[in-house]
């Protein structure tokens, strides 16, 4: 970890570092994605179940693809009823936050002889992948599919790797049942994503892929945008924690962590007025990293990206947090409401002490799948409008139409688009 004075070699360097953890610029990774999306494209599930037996060393066919009822019966069996409970308990919260996002058709005809509206359509057909590598994260399934069921779409696939013995982690499919997930593959990597991009003999080609996943998923992600929508190219977790001389070192150290276990590329960054909480905060990382399980991986993260920035105002610590634009952030200042009103660039805002950024992950509603990277300047948390497309609505009478047409002609003659000219014209020769 590095304990550094806010000036602007340290912003420029802070800066320069974060953003060199995407995902771009991969061109050995690249060249082996590219293959895969094509095999799949030109071989569909036959190319899919060879890659499965390749990386994940396990045995499908047409016979096991598709998880069967009872597949998921089973992991019922397996799962803490306590654990289920929990799910169910966020699994509503995660619904009612995401309804108060809808939104409805709208019309507009107030004006005589002219109708112009929005119509709202949820996507057909969507498909989740669920990473099942270093960790299963059953609380991304709910966060994916929870606003895609509010939003209407009719056909939530789900793709997630399976272990040699061809099963799925029983949390990751308990999740998916309860979120209602209507069909489950057994495929991950490069070529879960090619076989929802492109479809094949039992995969339905979808409209958008959702979820998170290594380097390979995300570049495949990336190569098919535009063949299929995506919801983002998830990079490496990050929080940066915005503190004053009031925050408890304690706690913030414990978020800080929250986030370095995730992976070696995951962020971990304080933003303070005080040096004195930095030192502290310093002092409380390595007490706790000592005692958690993720210890190796923890570790790299805060040698490699976790930065204690002290700053001499709280105006410079703000400015410095908009130009980070983290992932996660959380306020732990003497009036953090006051203080987010200055805040521009964030994913998800955690304001006081008891807010802690697993809160966001696991529990209160908001959707944990957020911009990373830096793209926090200019995305936003997935959400109800992921899933949904919009149709403008636009209808004229010919009295509406008859004092504005020369108007239209005009302006379709001055960009030489005389055929867009006639199209109007022509309705009023007589």
């Amino acid at each position: 970890m590095k304990l550094v004075k806010l000036n602007d070699e340290v912003k420029k360097e802070v800066l320069k570092e974060l953003s060199e953890r995407s995902h771009s610029g991969n061109d050995d990774f690249t060249a082996v994605v590219d293959e895969i999306l094509e095999n799949v494209r030109a071989n569909g599930d036959k190319a899919v179940f060879e890659y499965t037996k390749k990386f994940d060393g396990a045995d499908i066919s047409k016979d096991n693809f598709i998880v069967s009822k009872e597949e998921i019966d089973e992991a019922y069996e397996k799962v803490d009823k306590k654990l289920i409970e929990v799910i169910r308990k966020s699994l509503q919260n995660i619904k009612s936050y995401h309804e108060r996002q809808v939104r409805q058709t709208f019309i507009d005809d107030s004006k005589p002889g002219i109708i112009l509206g929005q119509r709202i359509i949820p996507l057909e057909t969507v498909g989740l992948y669920v990473p099942g590598g270093k960790a299963a994260y059953p609380s991304s399934v709910l966060m994916n599919v929870v606003p895609a069921k509010v939003a209407g779409v009719k056909c939530i696939q789900m793709a997630t790797p399976v272990n040699k013995e061809g099963k799925i982690n029983p949390n990751t499919l308990v999740a998916a049942n309860e979120a209602g997930v209507d069909i489950i593959y057994k495929m991950g990597g490069a070529q879960a994503i090619g076989a929802f991009a492109f479809g094949t003999e039992m995969v339905k080609k979808v409209d958008k892929i959702c979820g998170p996943g290594n380097i390979f998923v995300a570049l495949a992600k990336k190569a098919v945008y535009g063949n299929v929508s995506i919801d983002s190219i998830a990079g490496p977790s990050e929080v940066l924690v915005l503190a004053d001389e009031t925050a408890n070192p304690k706690y913030v150290a414990a978020d800080l962590l929250s986030q370095a276990e995730h992976d070696e590329m995951a962020s971990a960054v304080l933003v303070t007025t005080s040096e004195e909480l930095a030192a502290n905060v310093k002092t409380w990382l390595k007490t706790f990293t000592d005692k958690l399980e993720r210890k190796e991986i923890i570790q790299k993260s805060l040698d490699n990206y976790c930065y204690l920035i002290t700053c001499d105002s709280l105006k410079d610590a703000v400015d410095m947090v908009n130009d980070i634009a983290s992932e996660h952030l959380e306020i732990v200042t003497k009036d953090p409401f006051n203080t987010m009103t200055m805040i521009r660039n964030a994913g998800a805002i955690f304001l006081g002490e008891y807010s802690s950024e697993p809160l966001g992950d696991y529990f209160a509603g908001p959707n944990h799948v957020l911009p990373t990277n830096g793209t926090a300047k200019f995305f936003s948390p997935l959400g109800i409008d992921d899933f949904i497309k919009k149709s403008s609505i636009i209808s004229y009478s010919k009295d509406a139409l008859e004092p504005v047409y020369k108007d239209i002609v005009s302006f379709a003659n001055a960009e030489g688009l005389t055929a867009h000219a006639n199209s109007i014209a022509v309705r009023f020769e007589d």
